[in-house]
C-alpha cells in the first residue's frame, strides 16, 4: 500500500541528541547511518517547499547543532531555506550545511563521486565532527 504524504511535513526517523541531521532527498539514508554512528537525530525533511519550519523549530529548540544534508550545491539549496528560517524564527542554533560544491562535478558512478564530494557515509561523520569540534 502507498502512505499519503501531509505536503510540508518532514518526518524524525531517529531521536537523538546534541546533533539534528536535517536530510533532504537521496541522502536520507546515508544520513541515517551516519545518526546511527553520531548518536544524532535524524529528520528526513521530505520537502523544501514549503519547508516543514514547525519541525525545524523543534529540532533548534533541542538540539545544539543542526546539519543540513542534500545531493545539491548548499548556495541557494535546502540548507539555504533552513538558515532563512532560523533568522526569520529569531533561532541560532550552530547549523553546518553539507552538500555538493558550486563546481562542476564530472560525470560516473554515483557512488564514487559522491565519496569524491565527501557525501558517502564516512565523509559526512568527518565533517560533522570536524564542525562539532
Amino acid at each position: 500500500d502507498l502512505e499519503t504524504l501531509p505536503v510540508g511535513e518532514g518526518v524524525v526517523r531517529r531521536e537523538g541528541a546534541d546533533i539534528a541531521i536535517l536530510a533532504f532527498g537521496s541522502l536520507v539514508g546515508v544520513g541515517l547511518r551516519v545518526a546511527e554512528r553520531l548518536g544524532a537525530t535524524l529528520a528526513d525533511m521530505r520537502f523544501v517547499k514549503p519547508l516543514d519550519r514547525a519541525l525545524v523549530r523543534r529540532l533548534a529548540e533541542r538540539h545544539g547543532h543542526l546539519v543540513t544534508l542534500e545531493e545539491n550545491v548548499v548556495m541557494g539549496g535546502a540548507g539555504a531555506a533552513v538558515a532563512e528560517a532560523l533568522a526569520d524564527m529569531g533561532l541560532t542554533p550552530r547549523v553546518t550545511h553539507l552538500g555538493l560544491p558550486d563546481r562542476f562535478v564530472e560525470h560516473g558512478d554515483h557512488a564514487v563521486l559522491l565519496a569524491r564530494c565527501g557525501l558517502d557515509t564516512d565523509g559526512i561523520e568527518r565533517a560533522i565532527r570536524a564542525a562539532s569540534g
